[in-house]
């Protein structure tokens, strides 16, 4: 026999989880939430209520809007009047009246305004092709790029600045296809359906999110990964309840805020998993910083209260610190208890996804050519290049052409989770895709074609706009930039990723931080934590349009090596007071040019000399970039900064270099560095002036 939920009883109504619970108030049942348990004397109270309600709507409506029957009155009819009329009619026509002729009027024509020219382009066209668009000879063309200077032939192609300028030449105005507008055609009836979640769970490491997805698909795949830490994204898909949920598994949030920044918004709801022995840990309140800024749902689980030392209270209380406030503290998020490895509490997490599923009503069309997203992209030494991609519109067959990104191919091959063939599948379905000409990045956008050379030429094309754009200096998010947008008005927010060496550093900081908004500007922090500036932080704050400030924390290399490739700024103080008058400077537009240190290198700290007069010598290995005379210097031991010194001599052998590449053995002498260690990590600075277009 089924158990009698909240909001089982409520579907079986027509009715919504909420009206339900409004309803079991009123007539004094207590109800937490959707998934608290009713009697059957309880549904039958609430089957009276309605059935009375009804009864008095009804009562109502009759009352209001049915109206007694007034016989009508007939009306005597006036013979003398008719008489009379019939005399008038006569006497008319005896003496010849005309019917009285209206003049018709010539409508006045009046000059017809001519409709504004659009011609729709892409970044990347042929003469030819320009020329078809516009709907006139090539040869006006070639002789109007004459005009301007520019020697062009007939299949020479030209970028999209030279196109907008030919274009107001000609009196076009310009619309910029993307390559999806190029290609998306829709098959038959775009009429949207019924689709399955997407789901993606996150959480801290160790916290059971590869358990918790085993024990819902009954696979073993954390036994199948090194160490039992999850390396790399997986696709599952289940039936529950004759209801078909895809899951995403995460290695951390960097890949799923990866998609974000290429434009694909893939999950439906995120699963937050909370270690009952644990509590809320810093990749916890990271992921619940991401999944804000996706705008997803979030359904809490409270994993491992099977533990001795699990105390459910204190996660809650936890949560509601981080602003996650449950159903049972009066919050909208839906809170499940469970332990992964005894399957207890796995039907109830299922049906708060679905519940949450159908509350956001998910639809896509299917009579569409398929569209879908990048989930992974590996190597298979016998199948070649193998993608996973979750198809999110339309269906996609066996032998389809498509593009994705740079690349593109004919669909060989498509498996599903369980690695069986399959011929179709259609929206929310994760299938490996076999037939790449290249490798994707996760998070690419993936288009079917309706033929190969379309595909071969959309992507070249895009080949074409990666490259303009690397050759392109990306315009980045600085401080100098929003000064002048807030300025001019364009934004009314500055928004901050905020990294410090300990948590209360980093609470002092983000309470002054908040303390700056003003009227017409405030001060946004999307998200805080303790550690280094990594590359997880860089896409956050590429995603979000925010800068990175480190309070006594560096990036680390691949994190400022991401900042350069996506335009994110990042500030780092020693002092709490700089930070807040330089970002107050930005808000009330009086920042200046400033003088900061930029990166330039890294070695370790192989052995150490002590030289009579000279004091201790480091033997170093240059491990990136580059080791300089005259640089700062920061001494890193356990990831914590021990000393800022500067270099004082730099040493190849026996002779003084000016500068030491990676991957060379050099002798560093530094100012007052007399407890070096092996192993220590010394980071070189060099002092640059930062300007708007020099920013790091």
């Amino acid at each position: 026999m089924p158990r009698n939920k909240v909001h089982n009883v409520a579907k079986n109504l027509g009715l919504s989880s909420a009206a339900l619970k409004k309803l079991l108030g009123e007539i004094g049942i207590k109800a937490k939430s959707h998934m608290s348990i009713l009697t059957e004397e309880e549904i039958k109270k609430v089957k009276a209520k309605i059935s009375e309600e009804k009864k008095r709507v009804k009562r109502e409506f009759t009352r209001r809007y049915t109206k007694p029957k007034v016989k009508e009155k007939k009306k005597k009819i006036d013979k003398e009047a008719i008489r009379e009329k019939v005399k008038s009619t006569l006497a008319k026509l005896e003496k010849k009246e005309t019917r009285k002729h209206y003049k018709r009027e010539v409508p006045v024509k009046t000059e017809s305004i001519p409709t504004e020219k659009t011609v729709e382009v892409v970044d990347f066209m042929t003469v030819a092709e320009f020329s078809q668009a516009l709907k006139m000879p090539t040869s006006d063309v070639i002789k109007k790029c004459l005009d301007m200077g520019l020697m062009v032939s007939l299949n020479q192609r030209i970028d999209l600045d030279t196109i907008t300028v030919l274009c107001d030449e000609f009196d076009y105005k310009v619309k910029v296809m993307s390559p999806e507008d190029q290609i998306v055609t829709v098959k038959g009836d775009a009429e949207e359906v019924e689709r399955p979640p997407v789901v993606t769970v996150m959480g801290h490491v160790d916290h059971g999110k590869t358990t918790l997805l085993d024990a819902i698909t009954e696979l073993r795949v954390v036994d199948e990964e090194y160490g039992k830490i999850t390396q790399r994204v997986a696709a599952y898909q289940i039936t529950y309840n004759d209801k078909i949920i895809t899951f995403l598994d995460t290695p951390g949030h960097e890949a799923f805020t990866a998609m974000r920044a290429r434009g694909a918004q893939v999950t439906d709801i995120v699963v937050l998993v909370v270690a009952a022995d644990d509590g809320v840990m810093p990749q916890t309140v990271e992921a619940i910083d991401h999944a804000r800024a996706a705008y997803v749902s979030i359904i809490v689980c409270i994993n491992k209260i099977d533990l001795p030392n699990a105390n459910v209270n204190r996660v809650k209380t936890q949560l509601a610190k981080a602003n996650v406030v449950i159903e049972e503290f009066g919050g909208k998020c839906i809170c499940v208890e469970t332990s992964a490895l005894k399957g207890v509490g796995i039907p109830d997490l299922l049906d708060a996804i679905l519940v949450k599923a159908e509350e956001l009503k998910l639809k896509a069309p299917v009579k569409k050519t398929a569209k879908g997203v990048v989930i992974e992209a590996r190597l298979d030494r016998g199948k070649g290049n193998v993608s996973t991609v979750l198809v999110q519109e339309g269906e996609l067959h066996k032998g389809d052409p498509f593009v994705c990104g740079p690349h593109f191919g004919r669909v060989r091959e498509m498996f599903d989770d369980k690695m069986n063939k399959i011929s179709k599948v259609g929206p929310s379905t994760p299938v490996s895709v076999l037939g790449f000409s290249g490798l994707p990045q996760a998070g690419e956008i993936f288009l079917a074609a309706d033929n190969e050379r379309r595909a071969r030429e959309l992507a070249y094309q895009r080949q074409l706009m990666e490259r303009s754009r690397k050759l392109r200096a990306k315009s980045k998010v600085t401080l100098l930039d929003l000064q002048e947008k807030i300025k001019a008005g364009e934004t009314k927010e500055l928004k901050v990723v905020l990294k410090a060496d300990s948590v209360g550093s980093a609470e002092a900081l983000d309470e002054k931080l908040n303390e700056l908004s003003m009227e017409n500007v405030s001060v946004k922090v999307v998200h805080k934590g303790v550690g280094k500036i990594n590359v997880s932080d860089i896409l956050l704050a590429e995603v979000t349009g925010s800068i990175c400030v480190g309070f006594h924390v560096d990036p680390d290399t691949n994190a400022i090596e991401s900042a350069e490739r996506e335009g994110v700024e990042i500030r780092t103080y020693r002092l709490i007071y700089e930070a807040l008058d330089d970002l107050r400077s930005a808000m009330l537009g009086m920042l200046e040019p400033k003088l900061e240190e930029v990166l330039v290198g890294e070695a370790e700290v192989r052995e150490v000399f002590s030289i009579h007069k000279l004091g201790s010598i480091a033997g170093c290995y240059v491990k990136d970039g580059r080791v300089i005379r005259n640089a700062v210097a920061r001494v890193i031991r356990d990831d914590k900064e021990i000393l800022s010194s500067k270099v004082l001599s730099l040493k190849r052998f026996k002779e003084d270099a000016k500068e030491v590449l990676a991957g060379y053995e050099c002798g560093v002498g530094l100012e007052n560095a007399d407890d070096l260690q092996k192993g220590d990590i010394i980071q070189f600075y060099k002092i640059e002036e930062k300007s708007e277009t020099n920013g790091r």
